[in-house]
């Protein structure tokens, strides 16, 4: 896929996961939902659209992502600390500030050559070929799953309060 096709599909999953998020009233943001608040989520979602820029210049260089060295399960541990770094529980805040950490990370892609996207620069993670196209694109999936995760939690949430 081509460098402005990801950014445009990145950018509409961006624009649905604020929408889905900004949808809900504030209990509901902050209501843990499994391990996580819709809150956590957001922060988790800020920390990696930086974390995908550092961890593609260490791509670049033949290195594999700091993330993917001691991750935890299911990046449990890198994920942690992005809960607890972005903290703030203001949810338009948090939108705000997921906002410009999209932004610096779609810059960030543009300002790729396009030979850079999806070379082979000789990472492995458990066997799998590591470029910077296949990291945006299981980021973007993230930000998807995230969002349908949050939209069925609301929807459980709504028949319980109606029963």
């Amino acid at each position: 896929m081509k460098i402005e096709t990801q950014i445009t599909k990145f950018d509409q999953s961006i624009e649905d996961f604020v929408h889905c998020v900004a949808s809900l009233n504030e209990e509901l943001f902050l209501k843990r939902l499994n391990h996580w608040s819709p809150r956590d989520v957001v922060a988790h979602l800020i920390g990696w659209n930086r974390y995908i820029i550092e961890g593609s210049n260490q791509i670049r260089r033949g290195e594999l992502p700091f993330y993917d060295i001691d991750p935890g399960e299911d990046y449990s541990k890198v994920n942690a600390v992005l809960v607890l770094e972005y903290s703030s529980t203001d949810r338009q805040e948090m939108l705000d500030e997921l906002q410009v950490t999209a932004q610096e990370l779609m810059r960030f892609i543009r300002s790729l050559d396009s030979s850079e996207w999806s070379r082979d620069y000789g990472v492995r993670h458990k066997g799998a070929i590591i470029t910077i196209q296949n990291t945006v694109d299981e980021f973007i999936e993230d930000y998807d799953i995230h969002k349908e995760r949050i939209k069925e939690w609301v929807r459980r949430e709504s028949s319980r309060r109606q029963d």
